[in-house]
């Protein structure tokens, strides 16, 4: 039977990036769905109700498409964001009783977010998120999608967070994180990205973060190839397919890039296939000590969909399609990972192949040994796999691969996140703007809880080797 999933979507980036992942859902079942009925794996993410809101039943497994409703609660203290996307090509999905927002906005201050908006609609919010509960017959996760940078995001989000461990301790708390790039343009964002992130160390159970830096990377690469293939085609021949909303400003081409991974990610809790993994799997084998349960990603084969249609209807990506083999390599290489990092040179924890569409598995098993040669794993876990396999393909691909680890390479991003913390902590720049709502002793508290993990992390490179001590960095002189 299939399990439900809520999403939280937080914020003006956690709601466009839920916006683009609802967007493709639709897209993704409707391609699999040539009866165009309300089916079982359907549930996980969408409600089929009648007129009046209420639920349609299945009684014969099936039931005829009335209204679908998203399995969502829409968070923002800016009216204008929600506003937009009730508005926009999809917004008859949401229940406009699902969404919250407010007027003024929490001004890219965590703690205005988390002290004040938090609390100020904590009976609201728990109350929709109940109600969302209550519809489900089997929940088995809530998935959090939001950023650390701004303040609505990072604040209420991990308020929200924090509650739901509270309220509902044994439903798993999935986190997608967009971690602030450096040249990020809120000033206040190192302070928001270590407060959010102690939040994030002390009550979720899984986070994938991504790095807005990445997946701009990712994005330039996939347009460079486009740009290759279309030059092998005429120009008046081009023509668009009925697929996903056109894709065109770099923003929302990451956002896809995102929900791209949350669509992989839960494809075995919606599909049938040989080797599902269920959520529940991932945070058993991936998660072997409860504060180290961060886990970067990367995505081959389904990125190839961030592009238009050439002629003939073909998605562009047809015409470089990537073999198992190149797969593999592009799960491990630098360029295709969701944050900026190299897992490969550094020590894995526990590792998770997550494929879709046409694998074989004699090539899984053959090319799984070609690229463990080439990884650490520590040493109480040499063998710390998980391999999954879901029959149905993504959109456009014949195949793809999502590839999630535990590596300790994650404590360098969060090194990197602490320099920028300290570099306007030293100077208590703009701390008056926090110490309104919180002490300065949270700022310490949340530090530490950062070094902690980072600490954790460190250890395990030090119980590897000597040869596994984190690569020398240029110091910044504050």
């Amino acid at each position: 039977m299939p399990r439900e999933l809520i999403t939280l979507q937080v914020g003006q980036c956690g709601n466009q990036i839920g916006c683009k992942f609802w967007d493709l859902a639709l897209h993704e079942h409707a391609a699999n769905n040539a009866q165009a009925t309300f089916q079982p794996s359907m549930s996980t993410f969408f409600r089929n109700v009648d007129a009046g809101g209420r639920d349609v039943g299945m009684p014969t497994g099936t039931a005829p498409i009335q209204f679908l409703k998203a399995r969502a609660l829409l968070v923002d203290m800016e009216q204008g964001v929600l506003d937009q996307v009730m508005k926009g090509h999809i917004g008859e999905l949401f229940d406009g009783r699902q969404l919250i927002s407010d007027v003024s906005g929490a001004g890219n201050n965590w703690a205005r977010g988390f002290c004040h908006y938090g609390p100020k609609y904590h009976d609201t919010i728990m109350e929709k998120v109940r109600h969302a509960v209550e519809q489900c017959d089997s929940l088995q996760c809530f998935m959090l999608i939001h950023s650390l940078g701004g303040g609505t995001g990072s604040g209420v989000g991990t308020y929200v967070l924090q509650h739901l461990q509270d309220e509902f301790p044994n439903v798993y708390r999935f986190v997608t994180p967009v971690f602030p790039s450096e040249d990020d343009d809120v000033v206040t964002s190192p302070y928001n990205s270590i407060l959010s992130l102690a939040q994030l160390i002390d009550h979720a159970d899984c986070v994938l973060p991504l790095c807005n830096d990445a997946l701009s990377e990712i994005c330039a690469k996939v347009s460079t190839e486009e740009d290759k293939c279309r030059r092998s085609f005429s120009a008046s021949a081009a023509q668009k397919s009925a697929g996903p909303q056109e894709v065109g400003k770099p923003w929302e081409r990451m956002n896809m890039l995102a929900a791209q991974l949350l669509l992989d990610l839960t494809c075995s809790m919606r599909f049938e296939g040989p080797l599902n993994v269920d959520l529940n799997e991932v945070t058993m084998n991936m998660v072997p000590y409860p504060r180290m349960h961060f886990l970067i990603s990367s995505l081959t084969g389904s990125i190839m969909n961030l592009r238009d249609t050439p002629a003939g209807g073909q998605p562009a990506s047809h015409y470089y399609l990537r073999n198992m083999s190149q797969l593999f390599s592009d799960a491990f290489s630098r360029d295709y990972q969701l944050i900026t990092a190299d897992p490969k040179q550094d020590l894995y924890l526990a590792s998770a192949l997550l494929l879709r569409g046409d694998v074989d598995m004699a090539d899984i098993r053959q090319n799984l040994a070609r690229v463990q040669r080439g990884l650490r794993f520590v040493r109480w876990n040499p063998e710390g796999w998980k391999v999954g396999h879901c029959a149905v393909p993504p959109l456009n691909q014949p195949r793809s691969l999502l590839c999630i680890a535990n590596n300790c390479c994650i404590a360098d991003t969060f090194t990197e996140l602490r320099a920028r913390f300290m570099r306007l902590y030293k100077r208590k720049a703009h701390l008056h703007h926090y110490t309104e709502f919180v002490e300065q002793d949270h700022f310490e508290q949340s530090l530490r809880a950062v070094d902690d993990v980072i600490g954790l992390y460190d250890d395990a490179r030090t119980s590897y080797g000597g040869d596994m001590a984190p690569p020398k960095r240029l110091q910044v002189v504050c």
